[in-house]
């Protein structure tokens, strides 16, 4: 028997004892599931959700505009099962005449995806019953560590996009890094 979908999107990225982890959140719900990612896609889903420029195409930048070259759109993406500790997705693609293409893909690359698209995340009930946690229990969990997680994580980003720059001489991409620093703290003090 198939789970009803409801959309959702990313709460926040988090660093924890166990790992990096991705905060799912169906839309309006006092619930989030975080599903456990490796550093690199971590960095991908933290340089889409900032809106990062990259000088040369990453993974997930590549893949989408491979997509596009070859006419097809991204639809949405399912975050379907979860299965012994391990997630299931699926990228639903559309073709021309509203020809329906279905990927299996694991979920830190359909987020890593949905993020650069903006296309719209959903989630299995099932999985929100199962492996769904309260947000109150995260955000006490981020005021008794301090700084939250997912700004760590986005300032270490930051740092090394603008050490990049820097090396390779792109002043105005390091000065836009500098100012989305910037903001970053500023951010922050106003959380404080």
């Amino acid at each position: 028997m198939a789970s009803m979908l409801v959309e959702a999107e990313i709460w926040t990225v988090a660093r924890t004892d166990q790992g990096n982890a991705v905060l799912v959140r169906p839309l309006g719900s006092e619930v989030a599931v975080p599903i456990f990612i490796g550093q690199l896609e971590t960095q991908s889903i933290l340089i889409g959700l900032g809106n990062v420029p990259m000088p040369r195409p990453l993974t997930h930048d590549l893949f989408i505009t491979l997509l596009k070259s070859l006419s097809v759109e991204i639809d949405r993406v399912e975050i379907t099962n979860l299965n012994e500790g391990t997630f299931f997705a699926q990228l639903l693609l559309k073709k021309e005449a509203a020809e329906e293409i279905t990927l299996d893909v694991r979920p830190s690359d359909a987020l890593g995806i949905a993020v650069r698209t903006k296309c719209p995340i959903f989630i299995s009930e099932a999985v929100v019953d199962e492996a769904g946690i309260p947000i109150t229990s995260i955000t006490e969990q981020a005021a008794e560590g301090g700084e939250t997680a997912g700004t760590e994580n986005e300032r270490e980003t930051l740092e090394n996009e603008l050490k990049l720059a820097v090396e390779s001489e792109n002043y105005e991409e390091a000065a836009r890094l500098r100012d989305l620093l910037k903001e970053l703290d500023n951010e922050q003090n106003r959380n404080s």
